[in-house]
């Protein structure tokens, strides 16, 4: 067929090219939480809100829920003040806005990885639906919001804030030089426990406890969920504990589920709330039983099983709110 028989409903094949590769994927990431909710918005928001991982929520709590608890258990020597609803807006903030851009700057520098594992090669940037310039605005949009909330906190927690900012930008490279990118994350993501001692007081020795405790809670958790790319993380050559621990990591994650506990206790101990900490302690241990359990009848079950570990975050947060009240 020549030009001057072409009609308007013959698609030029140059254009449809460009028209297919410009649209964002209708297709939710496969690990998606909220897959629904995601493909519900407008073509132009759906893949933004799938970089800063809005559509699963549970990195945010994890976020959030360590740093609300860094709140309570500073709280135990004074109780609750009114300033602290203040602080915890401020948090909900950062956290959101903070964990949105660490996700976006861990895109852009994994986009590669991402497209050849399966369970990440749909999400934004490997499958083309955001442009990688285009998610640089993104991430400096995000980070001016955590900026704003960030002029609201007190001198001490703005310093301490700061210093998480070397932490966030050379994680996404952790996997690539130690077995070890999970205690990265763990001194990474739980930044918020020295930030929230500093805005409501100063970053005490129980506040440290508090602080490896979630370090070590966190290497447990995101081992676990390694278990589900260990396949093809050594495919593309990227470092684990879950490849590190092989055979034994369930036995590894459970011991680092102890340490957490241990360094809870002695937190809650500094604190001069021995036992209610104690309690929220065996609360914790519970659930992470509950979790090795699981998994080991079922490795399947992994990506559940890290989603559980806000309940045990929060097991934790009604324990030292409860010795903050009385």
């Amino acid at each position: 067929m020549n030009d001057s028989t072409k009609t308007h409903d013959d698609p030029d094949p140059i254009e449809a090219e460009f028209t297919e590769k410009a649209e964002p994927s209708a297709k939710a990431p496969a690990d998606s939480a909220l897959p629904v909710w995601l493909t519900s918005l407008p073509d132009r928001f759906r893949p933004y809100a799938a970089l800063a991982r809005l559509d699963r929520p549970i990195g945010t709590w994890l976020v959030l829920l360590p740093t609300l608890i860094a709140l309570s258990y500073t709280r135990i020597a004074t109780g609750f003040l009114w300033i602290d609803l203040w602080w915890d807006v401020l948090f909900v903030v950062g956290a959101v806005t903070m964990r949105g851009a660490a996700c976006t700057w861990n895109d852009i520098t994994d986009r590669e990885f991402d497209a050849k594992v399966e369970r990440t090669a749909n999400r934004p940037l490997p499958s083309g639906d955001v442009s990688v310039r285009n998610a640089y605005i993104f991430l400096g949009a995000q980070l001016l919001l955590a900026f704003l909330a960030w002029l609201c906190l007190p001198l001490d927690a703005k310093i301490v804030a700061l210093l998480a900012i070397p932490l966030i930008t050379s994680y996404p490279f952790m996997k690539r030089v130690t077995w070890w990118p999970q205690a990265w994350l763990g001194f990474t993501i739980n930044w918020g426990v020295l930030v929230a001692a500093a805005t409501a007081m100063h970053v005490s020795f129980g506040t440290i406890l508090l602080y490896f405790g979630f370090v070590c809670w966190t290497i447990a958790y995101d081992t676990i969920y390694a278990i589900q790319d260990e396949e093809d993380d050594a495919l593309i050559g990227v470092m684990s504990t879950a490849r590190l621990f092989g055979d034994r990591v369930l036995t590894w994650s459970f011991c680092f589920f102890l340490g957490a506990g241990a360094f809870f206790a002695a937190a809650s101990a500094a604190a001069g709330a021995p036992r209610i900490g104690a309690l929220a302690v065996i609360g914790f241990l519970v659930h992470a039983v509950w979790q090795v359990n699981l998994v080991g009848k079922d490795k399947t079950a992994a990506l559940r099983v890290f989603k559980s570990n806000a309940f045990a975050a929060l097991i934790l947060l009604i324990g030292f709110t409860v010795a903050a009240i009385l």
